[in-house]
């Protein structure tokens, strides 16, 4: 039986290694990251590595899901009540705020382009991210008393993901030169289409 301790100790250690690899991947790819380099960074040896994660499709694939439990607890973790207005334009807020991160964005990068070789890549990552957070907003909709929406899923959905595509576009597709537009037109109105104020 594992203690409390060796429990801590070992998690200390993974964190350790997810912050070593984190820095590899941003550096050098999936590709170009190997698991010397990684072990390197993270400062263990190449044997701790392995006993860890096994090989570097294991790791990238652990390090994907704790890159999207942490993303979700910062954009999630508070609790959605209140009215609707408050709660959706705070809600907008953090998600743009949060996913703006270049670390992220470059991240989020990496896993799109290595998904044409590894598609469960995604998956990994739509299970730990946008699966909960459309479960918790879909469920603040539906039982939200202002709001009297036919499909509450759907407007989750159309809510989420103008979100992401709006940092897509400016942040990484260079919109914030060619078609600027600042966050709290688009969530202005994106609540609007929600709330009849």
């Amino acid at each position: 039986m594992i203690s409390n301790y060796q429990q801590k100790k070992a998690e200390a250690k993974a964190e350790q290694i997810f912050k070593g690899a984190l820095s590899q991947f941003l550096e050098f790819g999936y590709v170009g990251a190997s698991m010397d380099k990684i072990a390197h960074a993270a400062g263990v040896s190449k044997q701790t590595l392995y006993s860890h994660f096994g090989d570097k499709e294991s790791l990238f694939k652990a390090l994907i899901k704790q890159v999207a439990t942490q993303e979700f607890q910062l954009v999630w973790g508070k609790p959605l009540q209140g009215k609707p207005e408050f709660v959706l334009r705070e809600l907008a807020q953090r998600i743009i705020q949060e996913i703006s991160d270049s670390q992220y964005l470059a991240f989020v990068h990496i896993i799109v382009t290595e998904a044409k070789n590894q598609p469960e890549l995604t998956q990994i990552f739509l299970e730990n991210v946008c699966k909960p957070a459309m479960a918790t907003l879909t469920n603040y909709l539906s039982n939200c008393d202002d709001l009297q929406l036919d499909d509450p899923e759907a407007i989750a959905v159309i809510f989420v993901y103008t979100l992401i595509h709006y940092v897509i576009t400016q942040e990484i597709l260079g919109g914030n030169i060619i078609i600027p537009i600042v966050p709290e037109r688009v969530i202005d109105n994106l609540i609007k289409m929600i709330v009849k104020i």
